[in-house]
């Protein structure tokens, strides 16, 4: 709540923290939205929970009980992240070979870097934010365990981080145009 208290005192003070457009950016931008609208279509294809029924009206709950506990997450865990000077961006290892560079990757989901002193620390952020959005489905979902959806978060946080470590990286090369 201080870290909250802190953040929106800087933003009504007129100063931008730094993590606000970071917080804009994965809230609000268009990946976390479809993440949310596809996360409510699977659900809704699985009649989870069931006692929300099928349907446009079904889905509209689906996707509102997953907007909120999105905003719920991303919003605790920049209002911990920042005052701790959490890096939230996930950085790809400059290690060789499978091993560990998928330990990197796993390890990223719970481990992150200060941004003052660049030593690793516990990712209290990333950690805070899925447990907050955990207690806000087990409130908003009738039947749903929150440590389960914590859990199912950073599962999801660490699968992503595998993906981004082996996807191919974005090599800018010139176009090289062929005259005949």
């Amino acid at each position: 709540m201080l870290a909250t208290t802190g953040i929106l005192h800087t933003a009504v003070s007129g100063q931008r923290h730094p993590y606000v457009k970071h917080w804009k950016g994965s809230t609000f931008g268009k990946r976390p939205m479809a993440g949310v609208a596809a996360r409510a279509g699977i659900a809704q294809l699985r009649n989870r929970p069931p006692q929300w029924g099928g349907g446009v009206a079904g889905y509209g709950k689906r996707l509102g009980a997953g907007f909120g506990t999105h905003v719920v997450k991303t919003t605790v865990e920049h209002a911990v992240a920042a005052p701790l000077h959490e890096n939230l961006d996930y950085h790809r290892s400059n290690k060789r070979g499978v091993a560990p560079r998928l330990g990197h990757a796993l390890a990223s989901t719970v481990v992150t870097r200060n941004t003052k002193t660049g030593r690793r620390v516990p990712a209290a952020g990333r950690l805070s934010g899925h447990a907050a959005a955990g207690a806000v489905s087990q409130v908003a979902i009738a039947g749903a365990s929150g440590a389960a959806t914590a859990g199912v978060g950073l599962a999801a946080d660490a699968g992503a981080n595998v993906a981004r470590e082996f996807w191919p990286r974005h090599r800018h090369h010139g176009h090289i145009r062929r005259t005949s």
